[in-house]
């Protein structure tokens, strides 16, 4: 399936059904939710039974890459014609896409529902537009968020005619469903992340950042070389953390990470994070559990 089909017919839902898990849509119980995810190997979810492995190390030049000429993207976790059963999600972190788009490029008008899906724009300018009216111009140092629920139709296209424009986006399975959809952004001083954790995304419409219909928190931090922090979960009862490295060398609980590598952690309290040189990283906490 090409990328653009791809997207015009995903959904939580209809990627289950189309891995062969018609099932799925007929699941109401989070047991029998689990239990269709399951069979189709999704990996990284935590289990009252199993609780072997509390690490994943994703490097770099593991992850999966498209090329289509306008678009060059690289696939934390499967995606599009990118399939590996190993590497299907981490906990509710569904997508992690490192996107580069060619001047005046971009993706047209496709539908998503029941996901909540984050832009986090590293260089360059992207343009949005949905279906509920909104047409917005986003940057370096903003958060872009949009709550897919009962369905939107949206547009991304690079805003420039002469140089590319890179980003990340994410989504993740909400903990529930037919919400009315919604769209937020925000703009960020990146200085108030400068050797200091700064929370870019919250469950709570009134913290720090955008917020999801999630028990989800995103943090970002600049890191000089030789600089430390120590991360907290809000929630380590049930949460775990992704960190994917944006830039830069940097060592988490021990484990030493490139740029572009992804490193999950849980059944962790903690993080000790030591940039062994300026360093870009991102932490998304989320749930490990599917609901």
């Amino acid at each position: 399936m090409k990328r653009k089909e791809f997207l015009q017919n995903v959904s939580w839902g209809g990627l289950l059904a189309a891995l062969g898990v018609a099932n799925y849509i007929k699941a109401s119980t989070s047991s029998q939710i689990n239990t269709a995810i399951k069979q189709i190997g999704f990996n990284h979810i935590k289990t009252m039974e199993t609780k072997t492995t509390t690490t994943v190390l994703h490097k770099a030049d593991t992850r999966g890459k498209a090329n289509h000429g306008w678009l060059n993207s690289h696939h934390s976790f499967s995606f599009a014609n990118y399939y590996n059963p190993e590497r299907m999600n981490f906990g509710v972190l569904r997508v992690l896409n490192d996107d580069v788009v060619s001047a005046g490029m971009g993706f047209g008008t496709h539908p998503h529902n029941n996901m909540e899906i984050i832009s986090i724009p590293l260089e360059g300018d992207l343009e949005h537009k949905d279906s509920m009216g909104t047409s917005a111009v986003i940057k370096q140092g903003d958060i872009q968020v949009m709550s897919a629920g009962t369905g939107i139709l949206h547009s991304e296209y690079n805003a420039n005619k002469d140089r590319e424009v890179k980003f990340l986006q994410i989504w993740v399975v909400p903990n529930e469903k037919g919400v009315a959809p919604r769209y937020d952004q925000i703009t960020l001083n990146v200085e108030d992340r400068k050797n200091k954790l700064q929370q870019i995304l919250s469950p709570d419409a009134d913290d720090s950042g955008v917020w999801i219909h999630q028990n989800a928190w995103f943090n970002m931090t600049s890191m000089e070389a030789g600089k430390s922090l120590d991360y907290s979960l809000k929630d380590p009862q049930n949460n775990g953390v992704y960190a994917f490295v944006i830039e830069g060398d940097v060592s988490i609980n021990g484990q030493k990470l490139e740029r572009r590598d992804g490193f999950g952690l849980w059944d962790v309290e903690n993080l000790e994070i030591s940039a062994n040189s300026n360093t870009e990283v991102l932490l998304m906490e989320i749930p490990m559990n599917i609901e």
